[in-house]
């Protein structure tokens, strides 16, 4: 766990990357995320993310590999967050750091997630940080938890 992790802004050069961990089945599986086509994922991140003056998002670097990122977002009056990190960067508590930086500069609260109710490393991760279970979601046929971090607080590590 020596990894250096920092984040900067994501560009558009970085979108084949993370159009490749997106891609990831296994990922895919974990997540109950659907992977989109290569056309549907570029149109989403230049619109609605990088187009998107609302939306933070940020790349997770880990030595000068772009690991993944970190994003949060409005769904309605509710502001969400949500993450994807590349499989070679997973159980190494890249996760954990990335998202305490992250924390640190999103400071709406409250915020949401909403990781898939199998997934969990995710809500490990979320609680980890302070988010709380509020409940559950369903998308699609899916159950997922809705978790809440309702203040700023510094990850239980």
């Amino acid at each position: 766990m020596d990894d250096n992790v920092l984040l900067r802004d994501v560009t558009e050069a970085d979108l084949e990357v993370l159009l490749e961990h997106e891609q990831d089945q296994e990922a895919a599986r974990r997540s109950r995320f659907r992977p989109r086509e290569r056309e549907a994922f570029m149109h989403h991140w230049k619109t609605r993310v990088l187009g998107d003056p609302t939306v933070f998002v940020q790349a997770v670097m880990v030595e000068d590999e772009l690991a993944g990122n970190v994003v949060a977002w409005w769904e309605g009056d509710r502001r969400f967050i949500g993450y994807w990190f590349g499989r070679a960067f997973w159980g190494r508590g890249i996760g954990t750091r990335a998202l305490g930086l992250f924390l640190g500069q999103e400071r709406n609260r409250p915020l949401y997630a909403d990781p898939f109710h199998g997934n969990l490393a995710s809500v490990r991760l979320l609680e980890k940080h302070g988010f709380e279970r509020s409940g559950t979601v369903t998308h699609g046929e899916d159950e997922h938890i809705l978790l809440v971090l309702r203040q700023a607080v510094g990850a239980r590590l």
